[in-house]
């Protein structure tokens, strides 16, 4: 069992003890979604099959919170934020640009990369060595931009 899942699981029993609706609550629909992925993937997950699932988890609060913003319910903006910090406590730090550039930069130089056209392969070797700490999108901007100069 992967170290990621243990934390999950033994914070919602914490959680449960100590009465904290919110946060058992979330947990609980975090082993779901990490459940069904398993299920869907005929497989059990690891460290990094978990963090994607809590990534998605994280990309759907961020995308209710801007909806529900968007619709003037700061009361369920609230709540969605607060779940959003719970999930966010699994996900490993977040990358700096410089660092996001320094690890593009090894994969360019490993591959041999010599423009745009070899970002395919630069994107499939950089991306899940940064899985979770960085979104796709900045990384894909960055891997552009580096290739763009080369």
């Amino acid at each position: 069992m992967s170290s990621l899942i243990q934390q999950i699981k033994t914070d919602l029993e914490q959680a449960i003890r100590n009465r904290d609706n919110l946060k058992s609550t979330v947990l609980r629909s975090l082993m779901a979604a990490i459940r069904n992925a398993e299920i869907a993937q005929q497989k059990t997950l690891d460290d990094a099959g978990i963090i994607a699932v809590l990534e998605k988890e994280a990309k759907m609060r961020r995308e209710s919170i801007e909806a529900f913003e968007k619709g003037n319910r700061q009361d369920l903006v609230t709540k969605e934020r607060a779940e959003l910090d719970i999930i966010l406590g699994y996900l490993p730090e977040p990358m700096s640009r410089d660092e996001i550039i320094k690890a593009a930069r090894k994969v360019i130089e490993e591959l041999g990369a010599k423009g745009p056209k070899d970002k395919g392969r630069v994107m499939s070797q950089l991306m899940p060595q940064l899985r979770g700490r960085a979104s796709g999108q900045e990384i894909s901007n960055i891997v552009s931009e580096l290739l763009s100069t080369v």
